[in-house]
């Protein structure tokens, strides 16, 4: 059951120190993810990884690096002269904003990275992304823009075919 009344707000130092935490979460993802591909790769099969293994690393360290940045500076504070905080920054934490795709990306990277230490062929879960950022662009973009009714021509009712139709509901009954 859902709690009763106005969905309580958070603060600005509440929101800078939820992101901190936010931040240093995926930046340990990222590093132990890496870690455990660089381990398995170097030490355990470095005489049968190819240059699309190498290519495939650059690839997410790239991934990585443009979705930590870009949340990193959706979270970044601003302080006063005297040090006091002014803004915490965009909650990361918040449903439906731009943070939680990037999150969903790292965590999408890593997983299948983890995952390709095992196989090469788990790469391919990383078309997961594209196909879900069709969706999202159909789903609140293109979907509605199609599916919208033409503005030209609103339609009108006719008074006498309401009654007709009144009468003949009235029959049924």
């Amino acid at each position: 059951m859902a709690p009763k009344g106005k969905v309580g707000t958070k603060g600005k130092k509440q929101i800078y120190e939820e992101n901190e935490a936010t931040l240093k979460f995926y930046n340990r993802v990222i590093l132990g993810a890496n870690a455990i591909y660089a381990a398995v790769n170097l030490l355990v099969f470095y005489s049968s990884s190819t240059f699309s293994t190498w290519l495939l690393l650059v690839f997410a360290l790239a991934v990585y690096v443009g979705s930590y940045r870009s949340m990193s500076a959706m979270a970044k504070p601003a302080f006063a002269e005297d040090g006091s905080l002014l803004d915490g920054g965009i909650d990361l934490n918040m449903e439906q904003g731009m943070a939680e795709h990037l999150k969903d990306v790292v965590l999408l990277t890593a997983i299948v990275q983890v995952l390709s230490t095992l196989s090469s062929y788990f790469w391919y879960l990383w078309m997961l992304a594209p196909f879900r950022a069709l969706y999202l662009l159909w789903v609140n973009f293109l979907g509605p823009w199609f599916m919208a009714e033409s503005p030209s021509a609103p339609e009108e009712v006719n008074e006498k075919k309401q009654r007709r139709q009144e009468r003949r509901q009235m029959k049924r009954f």
